[in-house]
């Protein structure tokens, strides 16, 4: 059996590189390749991974893109050299099966097709939402999460705002399309204040998703996309319950994974396929971000979890480039 390797969390805030065998050839109705990059998430793999202790090894990443190098039996439609987008680990082979891949369109580069991975938070908002195209939607934080879900939103036709306190993460935005950019919600503002459809709240703060109500419009919905990973404040749930009773508000989880994987008679959408809808349109219309990303290699897995979790990273989206490392360090 071949020997890759892999970024695993050996200990609470502690990162190494690891062996991982890897199968010498791909198992019937799969896929084998090698990784070309790899997207951290910062809010899941820092405060579900790298932040915590864990009794047995852990092994982060979920989403990839990896160069086809074998094919396995009953696969059609793919054959060695495609580039796919699959869900995989921070490692330096990918071994999935056909079924839960995505071809990467020609002419997007492999960094920038990773990222519909957490753009697929604002794609299972966007599919279960009452708000439709042209009507007001507010994004809270300028995150990875929110940065994509406001360009999203964009694209199909609503007015987007964006509410993020910190003035970097708001050049982001900017940079990214959005024409309005706030340092909080536009409280008093008749345009927005009771007339917003839609509050995606991505920052995972409890005092935006007040203001989230505040400013949401009778029966209007506030998503949580954001994780409320610790507790900021010291509002109290009455001041929570009380907004939602009398403004009506729709205050909903935003857990991506409230569609299944895979399309079927039941469920007309699924996950693959708003992801291999958005590979197209980051294809077609995303600007180059490359600015926005902040590559490191494999080895620097230490660093560049250390660095996140320090927010000394200044770029949103920070991936892993697997495309020049050696097939095993571990030979």
């Amino acid at each position: 059996m071949a020997m890759g390797f892999a970024v695993c969390f050996t200990g609470k805030e502690k990162a190494d590189l690891l062996p991982l065998p890897a199968p010498s050839a791909a198992a019937s109705g799969h896929v084998l390749g090698r990784t070309i990059c790899t997207l951290i998430s910062p809010g899941t793999e820092l405060n579900h991974g790298y932040l915590h202790s864990h009794e047995k090894e852990y092994f982060p990443g979920y989403a990839a893109v990896f160069a086809v190098e074998q094919i396995g039996e009953d696969v059609s439609g793919i054959k060695p050299g495609d580039l796919l987008f699959c869900m995989g680990r921070h490692q330096s082979f990918q071994h999935v099966p056909a079924k839960d891949v995505i071809p990467v369109p020609e002419g997007i580069a492999p960094e920038q097709a990773v990222l519909v991975r957490l753009m697929n938070i604002g794609l299972t908002a966007l599919a279960t939402t009452a708000a439709k195209p042209t009507e007001r939607v507010i994004i809270s934080g300028a995150g990875p999460v929110g940065l994509l879900a406001s360009w999203l939103f964009r694209q199909c036709g609503y007015e987007v705002g964006v509410c993020e306190p910190d003035e970097r993460r708001r050049g982001f935005a900017a940079a990214m399309g959005a024409e309005r950019v706030w340092p909080a919600f536009p409280a008093g503002d008749p345009a927005w204040d009771g007339q917003t459809a839609l509050v995606l709240e991505c920052s995972g703060h409890e005092a935006a998703a007040l203001d989230g109500c505040r400013i949401v419009r009778r029966h209007g919905e506030v998503v949580l996309c954001g994780v409320p990973w610790k507790r900021y404040t010291d509002a109290t749930a009455q001041e929570l319950l009380s907004l939602v009773f009398h403004r009506y508000a729709v205050l909903r989880s935003g857990w991506e994974w409230s569609i299944p994987l895979h399309a079927d008679v039941f469920s007309p959408r699924g996950i693959f396929d708003h992801m291999r809808r958005g590979l197209r349109l980051l294809g077609e219309r995303l600007p180059d971000v490359s600015s926005l990303s902040h590559r490191c290699l494999p080895d620097q897995a230490q660093q560049a979890y250390g660095s996140l979790a320090a927010r000394e990273i200044k770029e949103p989206f920070v991936l892993f480039d697997w495309s020049d490392q050696p097939a095993s360090r571990f030979a």
